[in-house]
């Protein structure tokens, strides 16, 4: 008798993450063109535990909706958007889109998944900012899941 499978989705949306938030950094810093950017890291990279549709939700619809994210965040800020770091505004960006577009991600998992990253990529104590600015964030986009588990 086959064991069942382990549910790998949490390691491979990691993974798309990872993967995105350097993707999403590089559309950032350099402003080539997402298809390309998608292209050299699936050459690059191996993607065969990655969830590869997460990855491209992320680096294609981040950008489409980089404008409204930004002025989501920007009052939940201390600062002009301009002046955070490079890392700190791309994972918060994402931070963002899945509180507001990704339902079906726990707003938990969010914020562990972003200060997870701040902290591997991130300067000295950016994961406590990140951490600070999306919990705001959470506690007025997903009331109603906030409520629900306490």
């Amino acid at each position: 008798m086959d064991k069942p499978k382990h549910n790998t989705l949490p390691a491979e949306r990691r993974k798309a993450r990872h993967y995105g938030m350097q993707a999403l950094y590089q559309w950032h810093m350099a402003g080539a063109n997402v298809s390309d950017i998608e292209a050299d890291f699936r050459a690059d990279y191996d993607f065969s535990h990655v969830d590869l549709a997460y990855f491209q939700a992320l680096l294609h619809e981040i950008p489409a909706c980089v404008d409204e994210l930004d002025e989501a965040l920007t009052p939940l800020l201390d600062r002009k958007l301009d002046d955070l770091d490079p890392i700190e505004r791309t994972l918060l960006r994402m931070g963002m889109y899945e509180l507001t577009r990704r339902i079906d991600v726990p707003y938990k998992v969010v914020i562990n998944e972003e200060v997870a990253l701040a902290k591997k990529f991130g300067a000295t104590d950016s994961h406590k900012y990140v951490n600070g600015v999306l919990d705001k964030a959470a506690r007025q986009i997903r009331k109603v899941e906030i409520a629900a588990a306490s």
